[in-house]
């Protein structure tokens, strides 16, 4: 496994002594060595992958990595401080990173970064207890303090990360959040011998753009063909008209008018008359 893990946004599937009834009170922490075992407790429930001790090392010591904790301070009996979820990032060069091709970047701001998630997780009993009324809730909170601390760094470009593609909680909830699919990679993961696709989204922070993406060209090329498709009807529906105008022939050499209820006809039907 490489230094740092590839993302993966999981399923608490660990068991909890009791649901909380109360109004828990969430906070949110940098992850800290008191919490090490906890941390791994949880990303061995919550995970399909395994993680590597260096990796919980730099989380829980502040290293390449950056971490915010949640917490219920509401909790008793010492629990006030005990992970309840939590999410991993590291900082990425923006030329060096695998979406370097949709970054536009700004020469005057220095060397530009972004934001990986690496990994993101909460635990069943606070799915339905969290910062609001679920998982998906307080998944989103842990989710916006990593966007807020890259929107506080003007060379960061954006967060960006991974999401195996049947996990569909986790793409709707990006998706909500504004975050941009910009990739379907084949065979991104290896999970006990088998590979799974994953999704690539993007939030893009301090006014950065992206491209347009393979799928924003397709659809811009198809709009321009059915409006070529509609222009070149519409002539040829005005020239069917002139044709068979043409072909009405006036007894007695009488003059032929058109009656006006054909011009409007002709101008209700979204053709211009002349």
């Amino acid at each position: 496994m490489s230094r740092f893990p590839r993302g993966f946004v999981g399923d608490s599937s660990m068991e909890e002594p009791e649901t909380p009834l109360r109004r828990p009170s969430i906070c949110f922490r940098p992850i800290n060595p008191s919490d090490l075992e906890r941390l791994e407790q949880i990303h061995r429930d919550l995970f399909p992958i395994r993680y590597e001790s260096e990796f919980f090392q730099n989380v829980v010591n502040g290293g390449d990595i950056v971490s915010w904790a949640a917490v219920d301070r509401s909790r008793p009996d010492g629990h006030s401080e005990e992970l309840i979820g939590f999410v991993t990032a590291k900082f990425v060069l923006a030329k060096e990173s695998e979406i370097s091709d949709l970054i536009r970047y700004d020469s005057s701001k220095g060397e530009e970064t972004l934001v990986y998630i690496l990994t993101l997780g909460v635990v069943e009993t606070y799915r339905k207890l969290g910062v609001g009324s679920d998982y998906i809730t307080q998944s989103k909170s842990l989710i916006k303090e990593v966007i807020k601390y890259a929107s506080s760094i003007p060379v960061c470009r954006g967060v960006y990360l991974h999401v195996i593609a049947h996990n569909n909680p986790a793409i709707r909830l990006y998706k909500r959040m504004s975050f941009r699919c910009v990739r379907r990679l084949h065979g991104f993961y290896l999970i006990n011998g088998q590979h799974f696709d994953s999704y690539l989204f993007v939030y893009f922070v301090n006014g950065s753009r992206s491209p347009c993406s393979p799928l924003d060209l397709v659809v811009l090329v198809l709009n321009y063909v059915r409006s070529g498709i509609k222009v070149v009807a519409s002539k040829l529906t005005m020239k069917q008209e002139e044709k068979g105008l043409k072909g009405v022939k006036c007894k007695d050499n009488m003059r032929c008018l058109l009656p006006t209820q054909t011009k409007r006809n002709l101008a209700s039907s979204g053709y211009d008359y002349v």
